[in-house]
Formats: C-alpha cells, sequence, structure tokens
C-alpha cells in the first residue's frame, strides 16, 4: 500500500488576544491508502482539530501535510478548496442536508461547485444514493427520511466525486443504537471497496470495528 497522508511536526496554536493555545504539539501520522481508522479522545484532546487539519478545513500552525504526495501546506486557499471538492468526502454527525432539497438535488451539490455538466450530475448522484440502498427514495426530502436514511444520503453526497479519502465526524452521535450500526456497516462496506476512511468517535464500540484506533491526547498521539 502506498501512504496516503503524512504529517511532520504538526502544530496548531490559537491565540485568544494575548493568550497564545497549543491544541496540537508536534504530530506525526501516516496513512495508508485503504485504511480504515477512528481517531479518539476526550473533549479538548485535539482530536476535531487534527480532524480539520485532515479535511484542510483549517491549516496547521507549523509542519507539513502531504496528502497523495502533495505538500498541502504551500497552497493557497482556492487550491485547498479545490482538494477538498476532488479528493475529500465529508461525513458529519448532525447530516447538514439542505431541508428543501431531495436527497438526489442533495447528492449533486458538490458536483454544482466542480463545474460537472448537469447530465452526469444526476447521473452520478443516482449511482450513489443507489450505492447506499437508497436509489428508490431520492426525491425525498429529509423531513420524508428517517434519521439513518438522512445519514444514507450524507455518505453518498461525501462519495459522489469519488474521493480517495472520507472523514465522518461522529457519524453516529445523532443515531440510535440499531441504526448506528448500520451506517458502520456501510461504511465497513465502503472501506472494502479500498476508499480510506477516518472516523471521529466517542464511541468504544464504533471504534472496535475499524482496523486501527489513533488516540489523541493533550494535543498528542499516544
Amino acid at each position: 500500500m502506498a501512504t496516503m497522508i503524512w504529517m511532520q511536526e504538526i502544530t496548531k496554536l490559537y491565540r485568544l488576544g494575548e493568550i497564545t493555545l497549543p491544541v496540537l504539539r508536534g504530530i506525526d501520522l501516516a496513512i495508508e491508502e485503504g485504511e480504515y481508522i477512528a481517531i479518539m479522545g476526550p473533549s479538548g484532546s485535539g482530536k476535531s482539530t487534527l480532524m480539520n487539519l485532515l479535511g484542510c478545513l483549517d491549516r496547521p500552525t507549523s509542519g507539513n501535510y502531504i496528502l497523495e504526495g502533495r505538500n498541502l501546506t504551500t497552497l493557497d486557499n482556492g487550491k485547498l478548496a479545490h482538494i477538498r471538492n476532488q479528493r475529500i468526502g465529508f461525513v458529519f454527525q448532525q447530516f447538514n442536508l439542505l431541508p428543501r432539497s431531495t436527497a438526489l438535488e442533495n447528492v449533486m451539490l458538490p458536483m454544482i461547485y466542480a463545474n460537472i455538466p448537469k447530465q452526469k450530475r444526476r447521473q452520478q448522484a443516482i449511482q450513489a444514493l443507489t450505492r447506499v440502498g437508497l436509489g428508490e427514495h431520492m426525491f425525498h426530502r429529509p423531513s420524508q427520511l428517517s434519521g439513518g436514511q438522512q445519514q444514507r444520503v450524507a455518505i453518498a453526497r461525501a462519495l459522489v466525486n469519488r474521493p480517495a479519502l472520507v472523514l465522518a465526524d461522529e457519524p453516529t452521535g445523532a443515531l440510535d443504537t440499531k441504526t448506528s450500526q448500520e451506517v458502520i456497516d456501510l461504511l465497513t462496506e465502503l472501506n472494502q471497496q479500498r476508499i480510506t476512511i477516518i472516523i471521529v468517535t466517542h464511541s468504544p464500540e464504533v471504534a472496535a470495528q475499524t482496523k486501527r484506533v489513533i488516540r489523541v491526547q493533550d494535543g498528542l498521539i499516544m
């Protein structure tokens, strides 16, 4: 397997007036293509900040972040936005679906930003929804779907641009036990198709179903 992610001495400092708050204190991390990883840690440990850096939603204060052989710490905001859209899919705890749009329209949204022609957007969105078992619900709005179905729409949206990496931030946090397991089963199935998946979770049960657990505490990987 090739190395997909390589972080070298990553730090992140936040400045609150005259106070400097170190959140990440020197992260070294390598992740191979096709891995299935859980990131765990107590509140305030730095795991969410690490997730934001992995997803190019924030920049490190120092260090290097290399994704698929490219050093992202030197790129401007426009190029980072392009990488987020093309190479990284996001799944969040609260689904973040547009309430007045159908499942199909929600899944098509990332492709609008990628300037993909409308007919191709529709075709790829249908394929993504079918892939997550929602082919028969593509014209339903979020209010017509269960929590688990809404999260499947969010996963389809994350997959529609065929990313190399999927980042899931507490993807089961708003779901009951049975529905949570269904979502994790889906993510496991996607990983078996060689998609690299990283889950931030507080749940030992969720983490136990991944292939590697990264524990963050006091801004360091333990």
